[in-house]
């Protein structure tokens, strides 16, 4: 049997808040197959956001184990771990502090084809006119500066950053909840496109149930750091068997009608 891309085990959380300890995560076990994504769905604090983080290698985990294109990815040293981790990325919910404020829309590619050397440096300015045309913004964006742009341009070049070290699995934390929903709409399109395309694989953390409907194969539901439901979305969506995907379901009675058949639309 294949191993999966990604395979979480037993994974664990504690944060000491002083008088009292707070647990983040507790015995978080999943996988991620090649090509899938997967959603991480839950009420703020539930603990998804700093299971991201942890898959990131942000923030180590207490106990548990993640395996990562079949190695042990929290035993790899950081000079491994550098040259690894072009195959996980994240892009953020914060499209100013994902940057340096004085940073290009050329600079914020650039630098991670340089420095992982994806492409020649005569190859560089192709390389990014095509990563932003592949994101859906022209070209001549490039030469403007990543503060200049609205905060839907800025999340599409935090993607196409993403996209620049060819990743095999993207990781996409709340990365569309501050956006209007037009522009959400757009983009939540342009993963499930390059995602056809690409094959690439796709963790999406969010507690609005539209999205994760709209670009997930499967679901993941949390709650004060426990899974307590998973499986295929539109199952899970339509008989939820947990107190808190029926929560989740309540806190958007429409499933949002714009987004619900972005996954099997046609290409």
């Amino acid at each position: 049997m294949t191993e999966p891309l990604l395979q979480v085990t037993g994974l664990s959380k504690t944060y000491d808040g002083g008088p009292r300890k707070v647990t983040a995560l507790s015995n978080i076990t999943f996988s991620v197959e090649k090509g899938e994504t997967l959603g991480l769905a839950g009420a703020s604090g539930c603990g998804k956001s700093t299971l991201a983080r942890i898959l990131m290698r942000l923030v180590p985990p207490d106990s548990g184990s993640i395996r990562f294109q079949g190695q042990d990815w929290l035993a790899l040293p950081q000079a491994a771990l550098r040259k690894q981790r072009k195959h996980m990325q994240m892009v953020f919910q914060d499209t100013v502090g994902a940057f340096n404020p004085h940073a290009t829309v050329t600079s914020a590619i650039g630098d991670p084809l340089r420095i992982h050397n994806i492409v020649p440096a005569t190859g560089r300015e192709r390389e990014i006119h095509r990563l932003l045309e592949r994101v859906g913004l022209p070209a001549s964006y490039a030469v403007r500066p990543i503060m200049a742009l609205s905060g839907g341009q800025r999340q599409r070049v935090a993607i196409a950053r993403a996209l620049s070290l060819r990743p095999d699995l993207l990781v996409m934390d709340e990365a569309v909840s501050a956006l209007d929903v037009s522009v959400r709409s757009r983009i939540l399109k342009l993963l499930v496109e390059i995602q056809r395309d690409t094959g690439i694989a796709c963790i999406f953390v969010s507690h609005d149930l539209a999205v994760i409907r709209a670009v997930c194969h499967r679901i993941a539901v949390m709650e004060k750091g426990h899974i307590v439901e998973s499986g295929v979305t539109g199952k899970v969506i339509a008989a939820p068997q947990s107190a808190a995907a029926k929560q989740l379901i309540e806190a958007v009675p429409r499933l949002d009608i714009l987004h619900e058949d972005i996954r099997n639309a046609e290409p």
